[in-house]
């Protein structure tokens, strides 16, 4: 069955840096947009960006456009989420998912458009 599982969450300093990943299996890796969500408590799952099957030219929420890097290795079927200024704010449960594609170089917006997700890992960032 479809697996995806996230890794790298943890506790840090704001203005600290945090590295996620998500390792994927059961699925053909590469037909897949790839992307990153995160939930704080008592709040909506909210979008964080994603990058398509080709790693190029990801796509960003603009609450993290420019603090954070999503990429991709398709030989390791693993998607990455590098986290830069972190801020108190930026505290919340992240995703990772998995949207079909067919290899089209999309990015979806909408959690609904994904089809397979992982467990979650939770970040905090302390003040």
């Amino acid at each position: 069955q479809v697996q995806l599982v996230e890794s790298g969450g943890g506790l840090v300093q704001a203005g600290g840096s945090l590295r996620l990943s998500c390792v994927a299996s059961g699925l053909l890796f590469g037909s897949y947009t790839m992307g990153w969500f995160r939930q704080a408590p008592g709040k909506e799952r909210t979008f964080l960006g994603g990058v398509s099957w080709t790693g190029r030219g990801a796509y960003y929420a603009d609450s993290v456009r420019g603090r954070f890097t999503i990429s991709r290795d398709n030989a390791k079927n693993t998607v990455y989420l590098q986290m830069n200024s972190l801020k108190p704010e930026d505290t919340a449960i992240y995703y990772c998912a998995a949207d079909w594609t067919r290899r089209q170089p999309v990015v979806a917006t909408s959690e609904y458009e994904y089809d397979f997700w992982g467990q979650g890992t939770q970040v905090t960032v302390s003040s």
